[in-house]
């Protein structure tokens, strides 16, 4: 275990099992529709091709799943795996709506899990892989997931100092209560920041060829067609971010949910609220 191991060991996956995973269904078809680009990015970098098998690990409620499923037809295979029990039965009733036979979906933490079906000829997460406690053995795990030249393809977002989304709405709360000291590489949205850091996770996990692209836009929080006080519930109602705010009171929620409904409608165009977002696209081989 090395050091950074020592750091997060005991921190979890931000109950996604439970609380987080809740949250996430609650506000999913949001969710789903504020980084739909960036998971429509990763889909067009991966570039999946008939017949492959993939694994798509915090697969949520199945969006990139069932477009994965789509792209590798009938002779291919798309298993989606996630913490949650409530977000893999939405995604599965989802997959049957949508009439796909060569879907399933598992419930199950990537750090240790193995779908049967593994080897997988790739593997994809969408912001799935920075709540690991222990980022290192968990990145093995997914490596053990690939057959020997295998790919991997994850999008992670880059650090906060370059997500105004983020750190704006960071500095609206931080106005009103105190907020914890940052961690760096804590399990969390903003765990894999560091380039060197990915970089290190992947080739001690044994991956090669790492590679990394950018997505760089506006991110429409709340989802497109968000007005600024229903983005301002979603932050706090949905998002990580409202576990700090919740002891506060009452009182002091109203203060925060008026100084962020604020700022969004600073931000606010026909379209909706939008601010400036950054992610690493990542791949490398098994």
């Amino acid at each position: 275990m090395d050091d950074s191991d020592r750091e997060n060991e005991g921190f979890g996956a931000h109950d996604w099992a439970d609380a987080a995973g809740k949250r996430w269904l609650a506000q999913l078809d949001r969710f789903e529709s504020m980084i739909e680009p960036i998971g429509a990015a990763l889909l067009d970098r991966a570039g999946y091709a008939p017949g492959e098998t993939v694994v798509d690990i915090g697969c949520g409620g199945g969006w990139t799943t069932r477009r994965i499923a789509a792209t590798v037809g009938e002779s291919g295979l798309a298993v989606g795996l996630d913490l949650s029990p409530d977000l893999v039965a939405a995604a599965s009733d989802r997959a049957r709506g949508a009439g796909l036979a060569n879907i399933r979906f598992e419930q199950g933490d990537a750090a240790m899990a193995m779908p049967r079906e593994a080897p997988f000829d790739r593997l994809f997460s969408r912001f799935g892989t920075m709540f690991f406690a222990r980022p290192y053995p968990a990145f093995a795990n997914l490596h053990r997931m690939l057959r020997g030249g295998g790919r991997l393809d994850i999008a992670v977002w880059a650090p906060v100092a370059a997500n105004p989304w983020q750190q704006r709405v960071m500095a609206v709360i931080g106005a009103h209560i105190d907020l914890p000291p940052p961690q760096p590489r804590a399990p969390g949205p903003f765990a894999l920041g560091e380039r060197d850091y990915v970089q290190d996770l992947l080739e001690s996990a044994g991956f090669t060829d790492v590679d990394f692209g950018t997505w760089s836009g506006e991110l429409r929080v709340g989802g497109p067609g968000s007005d600024p006080e229903s983005a301002a519930r979603f932050v706090l109602d949905g998002m990580h971010i409202g576990d700090l705010v919740r002891p506060s009171g009452a009182e002091v929620r109203a203060a925060i949910q008026q100084g962020l409904t604020d700022l969004f409608a600073r931000h606010r165009d026909a379209g909706g609220v939008h601010m400036g977002a950054k992610a690493w696209l990542v791949s490398a081989r098994a």
